[in-house]
């Protein structure tokens, strides 16, 4: 079973990472902030937010000892906070000032990495804030990193689809071609195996996971020996998602693997099967990042929606080898009362999770709430509030036909990957929603999100035939 335990909706844009240590949880964002949470209650620490960057923060990590936690950003350097109090350590420059998309502290701690969007990465020297050695990936941005359990050695991913293993002293030892469409993220367990072979050498497995553009997950063995040097052996791909993969994550204990998608939905793995243990989607839009706390089952997943969720997983039922009944596969009108308070906390309305309990609102009663029965029977007197929840329910009521009834994909943003309501067309000649497009620009991004080549021009034309379809696809649907 994996339940929400707790919603956290403080930052005011896309939520980009999240990582742990054994007492915090780091947010970050496109809001340029990042937000430091005690585990016992998931209260903000007083010091947070962290405010320092001047454009959005795409990646934090804490250091082993958990005192030092990093965020790097857009703004094209790393910086260092105390975790004790907030204050800002350090701000490291990344060479060129080319915006820097993730970064991880060595096990060691020692060391930190930072990888930026010129295809640059750099190990710091944490002690002395030097810069200790860099490099350059083959080609593409730097998008993904991780760390051996040892420190020995890391493995980069990049957005031409590269894996490619380094040494602690920056040397290249491996390079693969693993998603056609650019790598997204990459994890290594932290649970190495040691195998003697016959002639008594000992080989070490250390077991990676990699997810990209492909809407693929692919599982590895990176074999580590002296005299054999390091190989990358493919074991699986993992299939469960239907868009782009943009997160995964080993647990601590490495059993399960978590990934979160385009698609807006989270997937738990068995590790050693493959098999799929539960399917998450209170998410609203893209799943950015996921988490597992160290040395235990409490997970974190972030969106793009503004919101982290934080899970507790309970995975002692059922076994390996059943169906496992996920989220999404429950009607709505089937819900309960808690998977309706689950739904109000998902939704930013958590403040009303007592007053629907209180007036026992399961799923059928959900659907059937009206902007009268929320002002003469739950006594809910603000109109904007009214407003928000009634907007809500015909949302969710919207994704209910998306479930039942596959959307055209011509009907789908790009961006966001979901039902246009006012589609328009970009200079690359494709279609999205306005909303989305119009984000995507005031980024500064002068680029089409579909090719990755400059657009010539920002102008947005409203796309009136496609909007037409929309909509009597969508009266189709209704009178079904």
């Amino acid at each position: 079973m994996a339940t929400l335990i707790h919603s956290l909706s403080d930052h005011s844009d896309d939520v980009n990472y999240c990582a742990f240590s054994s007492s915090c949880l780091a947010t970050c964002s496109l809001d340029k902030t990042v937000r430091v949470y005690s585990l016992s209650d998931f209260a903000e620490l007083p010091y947070s937010p962290l405010r320092g960057h001047t454009y959005a923060v795409h990646c934090c990590c804490f250091s082993p000892s958990g005192r030092v936690l990093a965020s790097c950003s857009t703004d094209g350097t790393t910086a260092l906070w105390d975790t004790r109090d907030g204050r800002r350590l350090a701000v490291l420059g990344q060479p060129r000032a080319s915006p820097v998309r993730v970064c991880r502290f060595c096990p060691r701690g020692s060391r930190l990495l930072a990888g930026a969007a010129d295809g640059t990465l750099v190990l710091w020297d944490v002690r002395s804030l030097q810069l200790y050695r860099s490099g350059n990936v083959k080609d593409g941005s730097l998008v993904a990193c991780a760390f051996s359990p040892n420190g020995n050695f890391f493995v980069t991913g990049s957005s031409s689809g590269d894996l490619t293993i380094w040494d602690d002293k920056m040397r290249c030892l491996y390079n693969e071609k693993a998603h056609d469409l650019g790598v997204t993220c990459c994890d290594i367990s932290s649970n190495p195996v040691s195998v003697l072979s016959d002639n008594e050498n000992e080989f070490k497995y250390f077991q990676m996971a990699s997810c990209g553009q492909d809407n693929q997950i692919k599982l590895w063995f990176i074999l580590f020996a002296d005299f054999l040097g390091v190989k990358l052996k493919y074991k699986c791909t993992l299939n469960g998602h239907s868009a782009p993969v943009l997160a995964c994550a080993f647990s601590y204990d490495g059993q399960m693997l978590v990934s979160g998608s385009v698609d807006k939905c989270v997937i738990i793995y068995e590790t050693s099967t493959g098999n799929t243990l539960r399917t998450l989607s209170q998410h609203t839009r893209y799943v950015t990042t996921c988490a597992f706390a160290p040395h235990s089952h409490l997970l974190a997943t972030g969106s793009m929606d503004k919101t982290v969720h934080i899970w507790q997983l309970d995975l002692k039922q059922p076994s390996a080898g059943n169906t496992v009944e996920t989220e999404s596969q429950v009607a709505v009108e089937d819900w309960s009362e808690d998977d309706v308070s689950a739904w109000l906390c998902a939704q930013d309305l958590a403040d009303f999770v007592g007053l629907f309990k209180m007036n026992n609102i399961d799923g059928k009663e959900l659907l059937n709430l009206t902007k009268e029965g929320l002002a003469n029977e739950l006594k809910i007197e603000s109109l904007g509030l009214r407003s928000k929840i009634l907007q809500k329910i015909e949302e969710l009521r919207m994704t209910m036909i998306s479930v039942s009834v596959p959307v055209p994909d011509e009907f789908l943003c790009p961006i966001t990957r979901e039902l246009m309501k006012d589609p328009v067309i970009a200079a690359d000649g494709y279609s999205y929603e306005r909303e989305a497009m119009e984000h995507w620009i005031s980024n500064k991004r002068r680029s089409s999100p579909m090719t990755n080549l400059p657009l010539h021009s920002l102008m947005l034309t409203p796309n009136r035939t496609l909007k037409m379809a929309i909509t009597r696809w969508l009266e189709t649907q209704q009178k079904c």
